[in-house]
């Protein structure tokens, strides 16, 4: 297992070296100038189309159940644990890049959900869309649309399944003394529950569990940083000077270089936001609309929540505390931090978080998983998927974070190669498709 582990975390080192950091931040770059910077410009106009509804379109679930579909899955184990993870191995400079990840992530995530519009297909279980179909139809490259499917199929069982349920595990062994087995077959039911009903079902129920997750966390976050306001200022200052010059060691902190916090930034944030990635696109593809620059713009807010928001939220609070200079792990630095200013309760609320996040991950990633599995071996392999996705649950539970991390950091990079070339292809439709939309908006 040690070999195995090892070997994970050589390939993962690799596959998110220099290379891969600098197509994800460059495409995303080259998209804002394309777009002129839209994702600034539009953000108003896309968090009104959250609530707008196409009635009599094509596709299976509303704008809003689409956003909460993608947010369910990118909300998770990295707006808690990948924050931490990254400020403990980066130092606080990390943050910075992980918002420059976000920032740029949105021209990425809006160009992605364009194209899976646009190059959707109707399928036997509703809408089909993502990455492999404009690879396939728009790109004219189905090897690669059919290689994304494959690396997408096993990146479920990393950032979708084995991480999240992994970390829910440990927390909840660290605060309520619950047995990981116990946890992990609890997760394993109460998704198996959920992904029977397919994307109606999953769209309710991320409508339902999304908001409320999401509002409770930034609420309880908000909270510390109301009690620890002085220490705000000092938190930024870390932020932005360490950004550019890496982090010397204090207390129980080890140091960082610079590369690092690029490093574990910007891999982090991708983690969370998972921009660049191509597996938001799919639940974009099932959104009831005529116009892919709606749903478009709808999608372009999640990144927007996600990192901007809610690890921004993390961040914060981990950085107006001491207990990342103390040597605390990463898997529990969050919770300690949320406990140095409320007590016990805080800690309590970090646990219920991450379970929520995780479950809704599990939710969400499933769906991406059905499609490119139904896409490599068609819709009659969906229950022997469901299946397995469920049993490797409790797996995850069990298994060392380290492996389970290197796993997920290996799988994103794969998925993100064959879309980001698709990406760069087909650049000139999205541009087109872009100002065909906000012409139409001027004279309408």
């Amino acid at each position: 297992m040690l070999a195995i582990e090892s070997l994970l975390a050589t390939l993962s080192g690799w596959v998110w070296g220099p290379p891969m950091l600098t197509l994800l931040v460059g495409t995303g770059l080259y998209l804002t100038v394309i777009l002129k910077g839209m994702q600034f410009r539009a953000l108003p106009h896309a968090l009104r189309l959250i609530f707008h509804k196409d009635h009599g379109h094509a596709g299976d679930i509303s704008h809003f159940a689409a956003l909460m579909t993608a947010l369910a899955a990118t909300v998770g184990i990295g707006n808690i644990v990948g924050v931490a993870t990254a400020i403990t191995l980066g130092g606080p400079g990390a943050v910075f890049w992980m918002w420059m990840t976000g920032l740029v992530g949105m021209a990425t995530k809006y160009s992605e959900a364009v194209l899976a519009v646009k190059y959707r297909e109707k399928g036997p279980h509703g809408m089909r869309g993502g990455p492999m179909y404009y690879l396939a139809n728009g790109a004219g490259l189905p090897k690669l649309g059919w290689l994304f499917a494959f690396f997408t199929a096993l990146a479920t069982f990393g950032i979708g399944n084995m991480t999240q349920a992994n970390a829910t595990a440990k927390i909840l062994q660290s605060t309520f003394h619950i047995d990981p087995l116990i946890t992990g077959l609890v997760l394993m039911v109460l998704t198996g529950l959920v992904i029977l009903g397919g994307i109606k079902s999953i769209g309710r129920f991320s409508s339902l569990l999304v908001p409320f997750m999401i509002l409770g966390y930034v609420g309880g976050g908000l909270w510390v940083l109301a009690l620890n306001v002085s220490e705000i200022p000092h938190a930024f200052l870390l932020i932005f000077d360490h950004a550019f010059s890496g982090s010397a060691a204090t207390g129980g902190f080890a140091g960082a270089t610079l590369a690092a916090a690029m490093r574990y930034g910007i891999a982090r944030g991708v983690f969370s936001n998972e921009s660049g990635l191509g597996s938001a696109p799919i639940a974009a593809a099932a959104a009831r609309t005529q116009d892919p620059v709606k749903q478009a713009l709808v999608s372009m807010t999640q990144t927007f929540i996600d990192t901007l928001v809610v690890c921004t939220m993390t961040a914060l609070v981990i950085l107006t505390s001491t207990a990342w200079t103390q040597g605390v792990s990463a898997s529990e630095l969050t919770s300690v931090s949320f406990a140095q200013t409320l007590g016990q309760s805080g800690a309590v609320l970090v646990a219920i978080a991450t379970a929520l996040f995780a479950y809704s991950t599990l939710i969400g990633w499933n769906y991406y998983g059905e499609k490119a599995i139904e896409y490599i071996l068609g819709p009659k392999a969906i229950p022997s998927y469901r299946v397995l996705f469920v049993s490797l649950v409790v797996v995850g539970s069990l298994t060392s974070l380290e492996f389970v991390w290197n796993f997920s950091d290996l799988m994103n990079g794969l998925m993100a190669v064959p879309n980001l070339i698709a990406l760069l292809i087909l650049s000139p439709v999205i541009r087109r498709e872009t100002e065909r939309y906000f012409k139409e908006k001027r004279h309408g």
